[in-house]
């Protein structure tokens, strides 16, 4: 059995502070969660202290051994997440979809150019990377520009809620389509549109793979301080050998070391908690 990584207890401090994992500085609205988000640059929705890097529930707890709860419905903690979740999809100043591996996540608009680079689908390569059941799903957003899910499974012709599902999720994870509102009554939806709509020119930003792969490191090791083997890509959904590269990168610019393989710090550790103005 592998044994289980253990963090030096001064990086553990250092992500408490940057990850707000301190009840000082929970996330408590969604002013405070967009702040958080583009501080990290981006993070996970609903994961606990049980999956690394930055999250919104954990942040709203405050406390690094936050444990997402089997009844989630009566949980205040859980509760709040899920609102500013949907506060934030409303507000369409940070980015939410799920992204690569079916990851819910937020990121920054400065990280959007770099996430679309990695996993984005251009509108020239549509027709030879979607599915067919995406393709039609498209189709009818393009015409339509917004619709709420069961709209858009009528409209698209695609029956089948499996299908229809799994087509909606491949079009989140190529960055086409994301939601931009929810509703709960008469009965619960959402509604979806083109992520290039709210988030124009960062989505048409043309960077290089490599650009990409190091900025999401950069991103993530500045909020981490250190890194360990399979920590970005578990994070992320990267493939260890990218996150490789985009680590690799950073040393080789002098921003971070490889004191171990596979290990990455921080050359220069900046203090644990952000300036007012970060």
């Amino acid at each position: 059995m592998t044994p289980k990584l253990q963090i030096p207890p001064e990086m553990e401090e250092y992500r408490d502070a940057r990850w707000r994992r301190e009840a000082t500085r929970q996330v408590e609205t969604a002013l405070d969660a967009e702040r958080f988000i583009e501080q990290v640059g981006f993070a996970a929705c609903l994961t606990d202290s049980r999956r690394p890097g930055p999250s919104l529930y954990v942040a709203v707890c405050g406390r690094r051994d936050a444990v997402m709860p089997r009844n989630v419905q009566k949980d205040p903690e859980a509760s709040l997440t899920w609102t500013l979740k949907d506060e934030l999809v409303k507000r369409g100043k940070v980015y939410y979809a799920k992204l690569a591996r079916g990851k819910a996540m937020f990121l920054s608009a400065r990280m959007i150019p770099y996430f679309h680079a990695v996993w984005g689908v251009r509108r020239s390569d549509e027709k030879r990377r979607l599915s067919k059941d995406a393709q039609a799903i498209l189709r009818v957003l393009r015409s339509e520009w917004e619709m709420s899910t069961g709209d858009l499974r009528d409209e698209s012709g695609v029956q089948d809620r499996k299908a229809f599902t799994t087509a909606l999720d491949e079009l989140q994870a190529a960055m086409i389509v994301a939601p931009s509102e929810v509703f709960y009554q008469p009965k619960f939806t959402y509604i979806w549109t083109l992520g290039v709509g709210r988030h124009p020119d960062a989505l048409r930003r043309r960077v290089s793979r490599d650009v990409a792969l190091r900025e999401i490191a950069r991103a993530f090791l500045a909020g981490a301080g250190m890194t360990f083997p399979g920590e970005l890509a578990r994070v992320t959904g990267l493939s260890r050998p990218d996150a490789g590269r985009g680590n690799r990168a950073l040393v080789a610019e002098g921003y971070a070391t490889s004191p171990a393989a596979g290990v990455y710090q921080l050359t220069a550790m900046p203090p644990a908690t952000p300036s007012a103005a970060s």
